[in-house]
């Protein structure tokens, strides 16, 4: 049994179906059953783990509780097994036909494309304040079939020495890292708000251009293109496609296929955390993917090693702040995902986290949030766990509503999302220079 996210080709080709009616005649299409949010509760022997190695679509979405993907037909199986399910919400909202402009959907979100002439437009109108770089390649584009080049930009007041891709440069780093998983939406338009706000700001916002002073703000606002590609090839009913699209390994329908680029790490990596059909594939081995040899490429040219083993504290003087950007669940997850056992940091780490959350109001949890699954091979993990960079989930969006889920109404972004979440970044940005150390 595969995840329940249904691939959007088979809903469209069951929408376009005709019934024939008795006289002949050719009845209206019927429009196939759409995925819906569900809340779950377990009978006894029944885990939110085993489930997940299942194949059930499942996510850290509902407070503390798991929340399941379902179409109809999985939510019967669901119950035929004696799981309660109770529903929570649509996956679409509805969308103003024909309002995306040019390189967006589903009602303003942008494509890859539209992220790539951000990116090269702000770096061409800023140079004194931005460096673009090419940090690696998508699956796809390493395989000849297209695809795109993985984009960080570093924002800062460019003097000698600044955004040199090294861990020697004099100003603190804060990296803010969006869409690893392609489906969550307000997370690369975040990242993408991000960019603006910095970049139009400096020598207006006395804060902010302090900031840009003192720091290299980097950003990766699409972790994940080719899988975005996926999201966005139907712009009203967005595709459910969380995974990068490596379809290397057979006995996958291509709606299936990939790897989740946020199991794939090089630290804690989990063999058991799926099979190739599955939403939380980790893939053949750690590190296998081109996204993820870019991310970890770029974080281990910005940040030296302070910590040690696994087992052993970041030193005191530690600088730098990775945010990961997923949705949903208003939350904030601190180190480790992949384990309940207690981070040599976690003091210092949920302070922080809490000094955030300060800001949108989501509440700092480690290890497994008390949703019942864990996270090995997790980006944040790999940079605390290999550097002892204080590091972070922000699961944005709420547990129902209009602004909950994968695929939000754009319009949260203006009501929600963005002035809930400007303030934690910009105080993360500041924290970079004394991370373990208190901060007003």
């Amino acid at each position: 049994m595969r995840k329940i996210a249904v691939p959007l080709a088979c809903l469209a080709l069951a929408a376009a179906a005709v019934v024939v009616a008795p006289s002949g005649s050719a009845a209206p299409p019927v429009a196939a059953p759409e995925p819906a949010y569900y809340s779950l509760k377990l009978p006894a022997g029944t885990t939110v783990a085993g489930l997940i190695r299942d194949g059930y679509d499942i996510s850290h979405g509902h407070g503390s509780r798991p929340v399941v993907v379902a179409t109809p037909t999985e939510v019967a199986r669901l119950r035929d097994r004696g799981v309660e399910l109770g529903k929570i919400g649509d996956v679409y909202q509805p969308v103003d036909r024909g309002v995306d402009a040019a390189g967006t959907f589903y009602g303003g979100y942008h494509t890859s494309t539209g992220h790539e002439e951000h990116n090269a437009a702000v770096a061409s109108a800023h140079p004194d304040l931005v460096k673009l770089y090419d940090i690696g390649d998508s699956w796809k584009k390493t395989k000849g079939q297209g695809g795109h080049d993985i984009q960080a930009l570093c924002i800062t007041k460019l003097v000698a020495g600044d955004c040199a891709l090294s861990s020697t440069g004099k100003k603190p780093k804060f990296v803010l890292h969006a869409q690893i998983h392609a489906r969550e939406l307000s997370t690369g338009e975040l990242a993408y708000r991000w960019i603006d706000q910095l970049v139009s700001s400096y020598g207006k916002d006395a804060e902010i251009t302090r900031l840009m002073d003192t720091r290299e703000l980097w950003v990766v606002p699409m972790a994940n293109p080719d899988g975005v590609d996926v999201v966005a090839s139907s712009p009203s009913r967005p595709v459910l496609q969380r995974k990068n699209v490596n379809n290397a390994v057979g006995g996958c329908p291509a709606s299936s296929a990939g790897v989740d680029l946020n199991r794939n790490s090089g630290f804690q990596w989990d063999p058991q955390e799926g099979g190739p059909c599955d939403e939380t594939y980790p893939g053949a081995k750690a590190e296998s993917e081109p996204e993820t040899a870019a991310i970890q490429g770029l974080l281990d040219r910005l940040f030296r090693d302070t910590k040690g083993d696994v087992g052993s504290p970041a030193d005191a003087d530690t600088t730098g702040v990775f945010l990961s950007l997923h949705s949903y669940g208003n939350d904030i997850l601190a180190p480790y995902g992949y384990t309940n056992t207690a981070a040599p940091n976690r003091a210092a780490l949920v302070a922080l986290g809490k000094k955030m959350g300060a800001f949108n109001g989501y509440p700092v949890s480690t290890g497994d949030g008390g949703v019942g699954y864990f996270a090995p091979g997790a980006t944040d993990d790999w940079l605390y766990g290999t550097r002892g960079v204080p590091s972070y989930t922000f699961e944005v969006g709420a547990g129902s509503g209009a602004c909950s889920g994968f695929f939000p109404a754009y319009s949260c972004m203006d009501s929600t999302f963005w002035p809930k979440n400007k303030g934690a970044f910009l105080y993360a940005a500041k924290a970079a220079a004394t991370p373990y150390g208190t901060l007003p």
